[in-house]
């Protein structure tokens, strides 16, 4: 067992770090926010981290926590701007603001190393502290989807005109949805970066859009439990692929494409379905 987690650290540091990066945009989805703004604030964490590390010796805890106020309070003031703004053009506009960090960083001079990145962000930070971490974000999650707190939410999500006629303060659940998006976010990209010792331009790019929404769309984005299913297929399944070579890349869009298009609700949808059918009670006749 300890050869084996060994031998595997890397990729099961990055399953915990790609659920919190899954998260980030799994939280307004919950709410019916379209937003993708996660994305921006992974790489405000990562950099701030960086920055922080190198330029002033924060511990990483201290590193992490400056990176996440950082894109809380960038996450409220885009709230406050896109506040008109729903659906694809929502998402349209997030993926913008994820750009123009990239962008930022790129043209950042010595600050952000430009394109070249920054290097040598050494800290004391271990794989055991990263599962706490998000052991504890998963836990404050799942309380979120229960009580009136969790109804409040699914109300949002559903018809926020009738929720609002009923009370539920819509404009400020959204709002805290972009914040929670963003602390989860930079939490994830502050804690890559410490554990990597690096970041670059290329890691904070439209990739992790794709990924962060494949995540979601396969496992599902109704609850924690769907973000957590697509950080672990997608995190190990370029490994489980290794034998197939050069059509690794194909293999997996087929898988992404069969996912979406046969499983809309994503895998944890398709399990919460299989159980109620087995607790439907059964007919006269045999039918369920």
């Amino acid at each position: 067992m300890i050869a084996w987690y060994e031998a595997n650290v890397v990729l099961i540091q990055s399953t915990f770090i790609s659920l919190l990066l899954a998260l980030s945009i799994q939280v307004p989805f919950r709410a019916g926010v379209f937003s993708l703004a996660g994305i921006g604030s992974y790489g405000i964490g990562a950099y701030t981290a960086a920055i922080v590390t190198l330029q002033l010796g924060w511990p990483p805890f201290a590193a992490i926590g400056a990176g996440m106020l950082l894109a809380a309070v960038i996450a409220y003031l885009l709230a406050l701007v896109l506040a008109r703004l729903s659906g694809l053009y929502l998402g349209m506009a997030t993926i913008a603001y994820s750009l123009i960090l990239s962008v930022v960083v790129i043209n950042g001079g010595e600050l952000t190393g430009g394109a070249q990145g920054l290097f040598g962000a050494v800290s004391d930070l271990q794989t055991g502290h990263v599962v706490a971490v998000a052991a504890a974000a998963v836990v404050l999650l799942a309380l979120s989807e229960r009580g009136r707190l969790g109804r409040w939410i699914d109300a949002v999500r559903e018809d926020p005109e009738l929720a609002v006629s009923v009370g539920v303060p819509v404009t400020a659940i959204r709002q805290l949805s972009f914040v929670v998006g963003g602390l989860l976010g930079a939490c994830a990209g502050a804690m890559n970066t410490l554990l990597r010792t690096t970041v670059t331009p290329e890691e904070v790019g439209f990739h992790l859009v794709v990924l962060a929404l494949t995540m979601i769309i396969v496992g599902g984005s109704r609850s924690w439990a769907g973000a957590l299913i697509g950080a672990v297929v997608f995190t190990w399944l370029p490994t489980v692929l290794a034998f197939v070579g050069e059509w690794q890349t194909l293999v997996y869009g087929v898988v992404v494409a069969v996912a979406a298009i046969f499983v809309p609700t994503g895998i944890l949808g398709l399990a919460q379905d299989f159980v109620r059918r087995l607790r439907r009670p059964a007919l006269p006749g045999g039918r369920p």
